[in-house]
């Protein structure tokens, strides 16, 4: 039986990835900083942190694969350090872990964050592209960015790592809001006017991100990155389906793009000195929504056979598991 090592796996694509893995004749451990909102009988829950180089040497102990998706997802800390130490640190002790123990095969879960580009290459794929700490927009993609870096560096040394790169999953039962259901949280809101910036959203269903992660590890190329995404949307598209099905009269308005950087300065600062609370909107958020292109997941299909399924559907679950309401309700505005 193949023993599988899980970091991050009580978050929201952690939970769906370890689902699968199980339902595949897997024994699943975890490691994470939390214990899961629904735990699964079969599976070996560790609590603790990735930053704990003792715990990860334990937990590597007979595991053939390593699954790395521990992470701060999220644009904003008080202490912006903290995404370096656990995105890049976090990465580099289980990384090394890996290394001693022998583990046969290593996901590592990047981010599509890190693959927009400030200008096209013309034929370099997204997942090609040798991009720079330096062009990252903020502390989160540059951590992000770093321990991309690390993992490729790895496999280049003959170290089988395989980096996937889900877009933005979403689905039903995120219980920690990563920021893709943060955002359609705020936009259901109660509010008669709301401001939106305009950007192109590559949505998917969190569970086929769970696929595509095992896809990878199965048949990926070591020290090749692999898009893992779905349908890709203008924001201004998802929120007139979101007004339709909240059934609430609402008014979107579009503002310009160094329009919203600047409100995200203003409201990032009072966040950052005053409220210290998870602000609405962050620089860095607004930068990568700005560089924000359709990227291809066609290596994906072709290389993998990864087959997401359109994106409405879960849409309209999501929709409806945040409203509280029964999915028929949404169904009648299909």
């Amino acid at each position: 039986m193949t023993r599988a090592l899980v970091t991050g796996g009580s978050g929201f694509i952690g939970q769906h990835l370890v689902s699968e893995l199980v339902a595949r004749g897997l024994q699943v451990r975890v490691l994470d900083v939390l214990l899961p909102t629904r735990a699964l009988p079969a599976v070996d829950y560790v609590q603790g942190s990735v930053l704990d180089k003792g715990l990860v040497q334990e937990v590597m102990a007979d595991v053939d694969e390593v699954y790395h998706l521990a992470g701060l997802p999220g644009m904003w800390k008080s202490d912006k350090a903290d995404f370096h130490a656990v995105n890049f640190t976090g990465t580099e002790n289980v990384l090394d872990a890996a290394r001693q123990r022998g583990v046969a095969r290593f996901m590592h879960c990047s981010t599509e964050s890190i693959l927009f580009r400030t200008s096209q290459t013309d034929g370099v794929a997204a997942e090609d592209a040798a991009l720079t700490v330096e062009e990252m927009p903020g502390p989160y993609t540059r951590s992000k960015m770093l321990a991309d870096r690390l993992a490729l560096q790895a496999a280049a040394t003959g170290f089988p790592v395989i980096v996937g790169c889900p877009t933005m999953p979403i689905g039903p039962h995120d219980h920690n809001l990563t920021p893709p259901t943060a955002m359609l949280q705020h936009f259901l809101g109660d509010g008669r006017f709301q401001m939106y910036l305009d950007f192109i959203v590559n949505l998917v269903d969190v569970r086929d991100v769970a696929v595509g992660l095992i896809l990878a590890m199965e048949k990926g190329r070591v020290g090749q990155r692999y898009l893992l995404g779905g349908d890709c949307v203008p924001l201004s598209r998802i929120l007139a389906l979101m007004a339709a099905v909240n059934g609430r009269r609402k008014l979107f308005i579009p503002v310009p793009g160094l329009l919203a950087q600047l409100a995200a300065s203003i409201i990032e600062f009072k966040a950052d000195y005053v409220t210290r609370r998870t602000p609405a909107a962050t620089v860095e958020g607004v930068r990568i929504a700005r560089r924000a292109s359709a990227l291809s997941i066609e290596k994906a299909k072709r290389e993998l056979g990864y087959a997401p399924r359109p994106v409405e559907s879960v849409l309209r679950e999501t929709i409806a598991h945040m409203m509280d309401v029964p999915l028929s309700r949404i169904l009648k505005h299909a």
